[in-house]
């Protein structure tokens, strides 16, 4: 059987020190050729215990506007709570293969939820170096426990407990989103589906490349969603297209990463920005990573808000159901 799994992949290709030729990139993609070395990108780092409310809101507006990607620290969720998100999706990917395909997303399967490792339509037949496990979190309705691990044991209560904590943040964030955009602070909620808004959890793992001057983990994209909050773990690999280079982002400990998804910049009629970055691995170190994707339900329509359409500011995007939205750009089909 041919090996699919990019950790299996690693185990050999670190004993030969090479990587399969589908991991390398074109020239023009390679990491070592495309990135500003020795500047860190500080983007902004917002803080949400900020008391001056009309501060808050210019900052996630400017930074939304400017960037499309912002930090947050003090959002309220402990650091111990992020620290057990993290061991117990690390514990999964740590389990014996054959354990983890359990939940692999079924042959034919048209959705993304489950273990597993291609995503989208690959260009040129080019690979990214990772893995990854997709499963719902909220609202209970959209959610389907069979691609949730069983192992380790934990596993569901912390993913619960991380949830329920991260719910008020994203409110919050989606509030401030609004208000920045001069509506009351549920209106972007509401452009989105309201409390169907949907999160949807994955877990990247990205095991060490013997080559990662050449590779991949994630080729640059924007996210679907209207945002993504995410968790990363300490290793070196995010990394944004801004003034027409690609620059790391700057890791802080126990902050989380907000970045701008096609849904909002939608919703904002192209005031706000959807986020292109990308993902680079590590030589010697495991990377992983847990955005949330939040996502309106898969037929709720999705269009610039009517209070933000005039004469002057014509719609600038088609309003169409989430499902078709993710079908083109999935396949690479104009929007």
């Amino acid at each position: 059987m041919e090996i699919e799994r990019v950790q299996e992949i690693a185990s050999l290709s670190n004993l030969k020190g090479t990587i399969p030729s589908e991991f390398i990139r074109l020239e023009k993609e390679q990491p070592a050729t495309t990135t500003i070395q020795g500047v860190v990108l500080e983007v902004p780092v917002i803080d949400l215990s900020n008391p001056d409310h009309q501060s808050l809101v210019a900052s996630v507006s400017e930074a939304s506007k400017d960037w499309g990607i912002f930090q947050v620290v003090n959002h309220g969720i402990p650091s111990e709570l992020i620290a057990k998100l993290q061991q117990v999706g690390k514990e999964f990917f740590e389990l014996p293969q054959e354990e983890k395909e359990v939940i692999a997303k079924p042959i034919g399967y048209e959705g993304v939820e489950g273990y597993g490792t291609k995503l989208q339509k690959e260009v040129e037949g080019k690979k990214g170096w990772v893995d990854h496990l997709f499963h719902r979190v909220w609202p209970p309705s959209a959610i389907n426990y069979h691609f949730w691990p069983k192992n380790p044991p934990s596993y569901r209560d912390t993913n619960e407990q991380y949830t329920q904590s991260l719910i008020p943040v994203a409110d919050k964030l989606l509030g401030l989103l609004s208000e920045g955009l001069g509506l009351e602070d549920g209106e972007v909620k509401q452009g989105l589906g309201g409390e169907d808004l949907t999160y949807m959890l994955k877990i990247n793992y990205y095991p060490p490349c013997p080559c990662p001057d050449l590779a991949l983990g994630v080729v640059p994209h924007t996210d679907m969603s209207s945002i993504t909050i995410l968790v990363p773990n300490e290793v070196q690999g995010l990394q944004v297209f801004k003034d027409d280079h690609w620059y790391n982002v700057a890791y802080i400990p126990n902050a989380l990463i907000i970045h701008i998804g096609d849904q909002i910049e939608i919703l904002s009629n192209g005031k706000y920005k959807s986020v292109y970055h990308r993902t680079t691995v590590n030589k010697d170190k495991t990377r992983m990573s847990w955005p949330m994707f939040l996502e309106p339900p898969p037929e709720f329509e999705v269009g610039p808000i009517p209070k933000l359409i005039t004469q002057d500011n014509p719609p600038k995007y088609k309003t169409k159901k989430f499902k078709d939205y993710v079908y083109c750009k999935l396949n690479k089909l104009p929007q």
